[in-house]
């Protein structure tokens, strides 16, 4: 086995890689338990802190190895590691359809109505329920045209329009100073508002897909060398880019539901990731899962120790962390390409 350098990769370094990425999760983890508003020496408090504490860093967990195993997914599909989940459009799809149930939940309140569903169940129905309704427009398209350069195009379309979209929700929640913080809490990335109940609905999606990603690693290793050496080997390619497509969308909404936008996972991780344990999805899909979950409960950390008045938005922490990060790697690959 290769690193991403094509350099050999002896299984004791994929190894202590993995040893590694555990080790960052359980101190994050701890980090997560162990910081934040409130006093855990206050016996009156520990409790109730500790449980809301924990249910946040099972949503930070939950959501980075979704949006980095959806990353793993994407990058193998398009055979390139500077793919991310959004250029499907299912992100933005994702991020439409939760502001559009936040605004009909707000919509129904205040017209004195109960919502059929509560918030916390609403929202992630919305969220996959959008990230869905995106894959059902690009898999009609790509039925008419199967070419991954259609694909890639038509996610950027839609991913354009959704945001357009979005836009306008916001601007009709402008009276309305509660809703329109929720909308742009909601935007920039949260994790303090996760739930017990978004929780339960998040995990078995991202279990799922996580463990389908995993058993994809075969085909996805073969597309490697190229759609034709694969479709000679038995890769049904049609097939496997459509249940990739559509486990993609499922694991974005589902991060999308527990975190809002959250930018840059799924991008950064999977790239950081191939140095460490090599270009094999049998092992770089449970570390994105892994080094995906370490990465966001860090900086959902970040967001509480941060001095302020009001936290510092998640999406905001991963934006400045990923855009410089993914930078320097882009940098360092193109040097190491040059020196081969």
């Amino acid at each position: 086995m290769t690193d991403a350098t094509g350099k050999a990769l002896r299984p004791l370094d994929a190894r202590l890689s993995f040893a590694a990425l555990i080790l960052a999760l359980l101190l994050a983890s701890a980090l997560s338990l162990a910081l934040g508003h409130g006093d855990l020496s206050d016996p009156s408090l520990r409790g109730v802190l500790l449980e809301l504490r924990a249910q946040r860093l099972f949503g930070a967990m939950l959501s980075g190895a979704a949006l980095s195993v959806a990353g793993v997914l994407v990058q193998g599909l398009f055979r390139n590691p500077l793919a991310s989940p959004s250029v499907l459009g299912t992100t933005a799809g994702a991020s439409l359809g939760g502001r559009v149930a936040l605004l009909g939940i707000q919509f129904l309140l205040a017209s004195g109505q109960l919502p059929a569903l509560p918030p916390d169940v609403a929202i992630p129905f919305g969220t996959v329920l959008g990230a869905l309704g995106a894959l059902a427009l690009l898999l009609l398209v790509s039925r008419v045209r199967d070419d991954l350069v259609v694909l890639l195009l038509t996610g950027f379309l839609l991913a354009s329009a959704f945001s357009s979209l979005e836009g306008f929700i916001t601007s009709l929640a402008q009276e309305r100073w509660e809703l329109s913080r929720a909308l742009l809490s909601f935007a920039l990335g949260d994790m303090s508002g996760v739930g017990a109940r978004q929780i339960a609905l998040a995990l078995p999606l991202v279990l799922a897909g996580c463990l389908l990603g995993w058993s994809w690693a075969a085909p996805l290793d073969l597309m490697l060398s190229g759609e034709d050496e694969a479709r000679s080997l038995g890769v049904e390619l049609v097939s496997l880019r459509r249940w990739i497509v559509i486990w993609t969308a499922v694991l974005t909404g589902a991060a999308v539901s527990l975190g809002g936008n959250v930018g840059f996972v799924g991008l950064i991780v999977p790239h950081a990731l191939r140095p460490l344990v090599g270009v094999l999805h049998r092992r770089l899909v449970p570390a994105a899962a892994l080094g995906g979950a370490a990465f966001v409960t860090l900086c959902d950390v970040l967001c509480r120790v941060i001095p302020g008045r009001s936290e510092v938005p998640l999406g905001v922490i991963t934006g400045l962390i990923g855009a410089p990060t993914f930078l320097w790697l882009l940098l360092q690959h193109r040097r190491e390409s040059y020196a081969v």
